[in-house]
């Protein structure tokens, strides 16, 4: 059995294609962060990975090309491609294992990620406003198609720790990459169950965030922050949040 991840013919349009290398590099990663492929393992020769997951060759290159530039495989010239080792982090974090956990993660982003954006309304330039700019592209691309992208998602989040010009945010998401993405795959999972009026109004939150950093309001980025992360846990818990008392 394959994991095609597209049935018709691979002749889409350039967007198309892009979902595609996406969908490729989200079940890549996955099967690379759970272990079930080692560290200096190598991965399936293309011919096989593009026939497992239903792909043309130039869509799995894509991916790959993406696990590459994150580190998480590296090339063997005639040899194929390889799990590279994990390397320790300045900030570890233990990995989630329960739902209690993913909670604790949307508790500890409000205290960081609700700064961070008051700091990015401050400091920021044009461009990382570009930046930000590209991820709202991209999840307004996502939301016509009644898709959510958690890559695009975090990458928004990422730009404005990257704009309050203080390392220890940009490092601290880094740090907990893995952790958010958790969430946000069962948020995702939550908001395209709901319907598009959901997509879109997660869109608007990441709107809100960017038109308040752009106008140098620190208070309305900071409050949109808040809203945006609270509405997001709200949405994935549904208000049953747990007692996380001692």
């Amino acid at each position: 059995m394959t994991d095609n991840l597209n049935q018709e013919a691979d002749r889409g349009t350039p967007q198309r294609r892009t979902s595609l290398s996406d969908k490729v590099y989200e079940a890549l990663r996955g099967r690379i962060m759970r272990g079930d492929y080692g560290a200096n393992e190598k991965l399936p020769a293309e011919k096989e990975l593009s026939i497992k997951f239903g792909v043309s060759r130039p869509v799995l290159r894509v991916a790959l090309e993406r696990l590459r530039d994150e580190r998480l495989i590296y090339s063997r010239q005639g040899a194929g491609n390889f799990v590279r080792i994990k390397r320790e982090t300045a900030l570890g974090y233990t990995p989630v294992e329960t739902i209690a956990d993913i909670q604790r993660c949307y508790e500890f982003r409000l205290t960081v990620e609700t700064d961070a954006a008051a700091l990015a309304a401050l400091r920021r330039n044009d461009a990382v406003l570009a930046e930000m700019e590209r991820a709202l592209h991209l999840l307004a691309d996502a939301t016509g198609q009644q898709l959510h992208r958690e890559d695009a998602d975090f990458a928004f989040h990422q730009s404005v720790a990257q704009a309050t010009n203080n390392q220890y945010y940009g490092e601290t998401l880094k740090a907990l990459r893995d952790h958010i993405y958790v969430g946000m795959k069962l948020h995702g999972e939550t908001l395209m169950s709901d319907g598009a009026w959901a997509l879109e109004e997660v869109l608007a939150e990441h709107k809100a965030i960017y038109t308040a950093i752009m106008e140098r309001a620190p208070d309305a980025a900071r409050a949109a922050m808040r809203a945006h992360i609270e509405h997001s846990r709200e949405r994935l818990f549904g208000g049953g949040l747990f007692d996380l008392s001692l």
